[in-house]
């Protein structure tokens, strides 16, 4: 066995929605990106750090990508995802068992052009009857000379992950760990919690109103004993403020329990979450609205 320590940075690229987030937080075996059954659920390119004795692998968790002819906030979105296929180590494409998209053709041509060695993972696959009727979306895709690997996981069930990992480690470029073995993500503690508040909106809400909702960490004040917090959530109209308030304050405040209850478990404390519904029209497709409201 080598002696010779290794780091990589590894791109987790796909459509919406084929389960890029569950699998970081499986390989790293603790929830990191927040998750749920609506797509572009992730806006931001998340870090997620593995150390394993010499081997340090820097996932990066990228939002979905899909035809830019919509928002601005969608734009942002593919932009973020894009752009990192030029600087990694490896790319991971993800996709869905037995299902071929125009939005993974799209994915693909962009993987496609990228230096770095691929590996493209069928997620999903225990939905199927058997892995046999994987042997034709296989055969396709290896036709397309693209990958150097295609493996079928559960990401879900943590099939197939372990050969995941042993292909992303072969192919780590050797170098030195770029964080400390203890370090799981590059993101604040603030960041963190806006994310889980609004995953916490995300599934209790229908499928158009989380993606004109944004998160925004007003203070964070932390002391022994107690962790503050006021968070501002933004929308769009006044209707979906009433929506997410709703009746006699009640669906905002199961939100801010669920989401209360997490944050405890993060900063390991205990959390006082104030929140607010709050208007601002047209955030989501005005490059300078978006730029204020952190995306960069």
């Amino acid at each position: 066995m080598s002696d010779a320590v290794r780091c990589g940075y590894v791109a987790l690229v796909g459509r919406p929605n084929v389960g890029k987030s569950t699998l970081l937080n499986h390989l790293l075996g603790r929830k990191l990106s927040i998750t749920s059954r609506k797509p572009q659920t992730t806006r931001h390119n998340l870090l997620g750090v593995m150390t394993d004795q010499r081997d340090q692998v820097i996932f990066v968790d990228t939002p979905g990508i899909h035809p830019t002819k919509q928002r601005a906030m969608n734009r942002y979105m593919v932009r973020s995802a894009t752009s990192v296929l030029s600087d990694v180590d490896i790319v991971v494409m993800i996709v869905e068992r037995a299902r071929w998209t125009s939005e993974d053709d799209l994915v693909l041509s962009h993987v496609a052009r990228a230096r770095a060695p691929k590996i493209c993972a069928i997620n999903k696959i225990d939905q199927l009857k058997g892995r046999t009727e994987l042997l034709p979306q296989m055969e396709k895709l290896g036709a397309r000379n693209v990958f150097d690997e295609i493996i079928p996981i559960s990401a879900l069930r943590n099939d197939g992950l372990d050969r995941v990992w042993q292909e992303v480690v072969r192919r780590l470029p050797e170098g030195p760990h770029l964080f400390p073995a203890d370090q799981v993500t590059d993101k604040s503690e603030r960041f963190m919690v806006s994310e889980i508040i609004r995953e916490k909106l995300m599934r209790r809400l229908g499928d158009e109103l989380p993606h004109r909702i944004i998160v925004v960490i007003e203070n964070f004040r932390s002391s022994d004993r107690l962790v503050e917090i006021d968070a501002n959530i933004f929308v769009e109209r006044d209707g979906q403020k009433v929506i997410i308030i709703g009746r006699k304050g009640a669906r905002l405040k199961s939100i801010g329990q669920e989401a209360r209850h997490e944050i405890e478990a993060l900063v390991d404390t205990k959390v006082m979450l104030r929140l607010w519904v709050k208007v601002k029209s047209g955030w989501t497709n005005d490059e300078r609205s978006l730029r204020r409201l952190g995306f960069q």
